[in-house]
């Protein structure tokens, strides 16, 4: 029970109303550092966040450079760590849990659309089941579903199309499931619907976000690339008085 990814697993369940797991999203080791000296019990990297560090626009980030990336966060902390990666870099399940593994990170996020379209439900789900197999018990698996940002056809409830493809993915074995950029109104039915834990957006701005969150039934908040951005906005005003304007 006191290896990382069952640490990181437990501190998904059993959450009060009004108290959901925060996850800040380092973008290097630095920030991994400020977030765990924070007293934070974990941490989630974000793509885009890391891909911005990096120099690269979001979801073209190299493999290779997204998974070297990831191995100095977790190297730089003693908390656990998941990482955002996207959806897999075209390698097999086998080869994305090595991959992840040899990072040192205990979990992912897996989303279901690809250069902007949403994949067939069926056919994601049985590749999450191809990862949980291989993982065998050594990685989180979040299931990042991707309606609300890729759109349904026309006459589709969105929440509806969203709680199959969640139910689909908690099937087949995702340990979390996160509808990204869910209204926090939808929030009360998606996680009534759904068996698993439910990830939801958060904003950088105070606790009380997260409170209200929570109550409407998320147990786990992610920020996304929010907090490298604020932190890039600080170097650029910070910049500007350097220079005087």
């Amino acid at each position: 029970m006191n290896e990382p990814v069952s640490v990181f697993r437990a501190l998904h369940h059993n959450r009060p109303p009004g108290d959901p797991l925060l996850l800040p999203g380092p973008w290097d080791a630095a920030s991994a550092r400020a977030f765990a000296d924070a007293g934070f019990p974990a941490l989630a990297t974000p793509s885009a966040g890391v891909a911005a560090s990096l120099g690269h626009e979001d979801g073209h980030t190299p493999a290779a450079e997204m998974f070297a990336a990831v191995a100095r966060i977790v190297r730089a902390v003693s908390v656990p760590v998941s990482a955002d990666i996207e959806s897999g870099y075209g390698l097999t399940p086998a080869e994305l849990v090595e991959r992840l593994l040899e990072t040192g990170a205990v979990g992912c996020n897996l989303e279901d659309s690809a250069d902007g379209i949403l994949l067939d439900p069926q056919r994601h789900a049985d590749r999450l089941a191809e990862v949980r197999s291989a993982a065998g018990g050594r990685l989180f698996v979040n299931a990042r579903v991707d309606t609300y940002i890729r759109g349904v056809p026309a006459g589709t409830d969105v929440v509806a199309e969203t709680i199959a493809r969640a139910r689909l993915y908690a099937a087949a074995g995702a340990d979390c499931v996160y509808p990204i950029t869910a209204p926090a109104d939808d929030l009360p039915r998606l996680a009534a619907a759904v068996p698993v834990p439910l990830n939801a957006n958060g904003t950088p701005d105070g606790p009380s976000d997260a409170r209200r969150l929570g109550e409407l039934g998320a147990a786990r908040i992610t920020f996304g690339p929010l907090l490298q951005r604020r932190a890039a906005a600080a170097v650029r005003d910070l910049a500007e008085r350097l220079r005087g304007r």
